[in-house]
């Protein structure tokens, strides 16, 4: 395993699993977010946290809330906030560290919870987001000021590239 793994605490007591990866002479800071049903390494996650690091950015991939077998996308509605609760208990870990300008790579599930956190959020270190294959169902996405990247396939879900003209309305 690349990386160190960290515990955080949530205001409720509830201790979640983040992945860090510092490099040498970082040329910043990313959060990584994975998709539903997943951890912060599988697959995409650990291959993409570890190209980041290569790359020169520091990582902390994140575990976000995970629902049994068979939940559907609608079941986790009520995890949004826990979700970004996770998210900004990772952000305030890396500005502890030194980071002052943070980005946010997520996917699926794991980039509507992002969202959720970014328009909530009064105060953040996040400047930068990049959300992949992201599952609509956003909300107020246009309170959002920070760069984002909507990154989507040409075989990705059809509500994901139907819901890409209402994401580039609201953003």
């Amino acid at each position: 395993l690349i990386g160190e793994p960290v515990w955080l605490k949530q205001k409720n007591g509830h201790e979640f699993l983040a992945l860090y990866t510092e490099t040498e002479k970082p040329r910043g800071a990313v959060l990584v977010g994975h998709g539903r049903g997943w951890n912060p390494d599988f697959e995409l996650y650990g291959t993409l946290r570890v190209k980041l690091a290569e790359a020169g950015y520091t990582t902390l991939s994140i575990q976000l809330p995970v629902l049994g077998p068979g939940a559907k996308v609608g079941d986790y509605i009520p995890t949004y906030a826990d979700g970004a609760e996770r998210y900004e208990l990772a952000a305030k870990f890396l500005r502890e560290k030194g980071y002052r300008s943070v980005a946010i790579v997520s996917h699926s599930l794991g980039a509507t919870m992002a969202n959720h956190y970014l328009i909530k959020a009064d105060e953040t270190t996040v400047k930068a987001w990049v959300f992949v294959g992201i599952i609509n169902g956003l909300e107020e996405m246009f309170r959002i000021k920070i760069p984002v990247l909507d990154v989507f396939g040409s075989k990705d879900w059809e509500i994901t590239q139907v819901g890409a003209y209402e994401r580039k309305r609201q953003i």
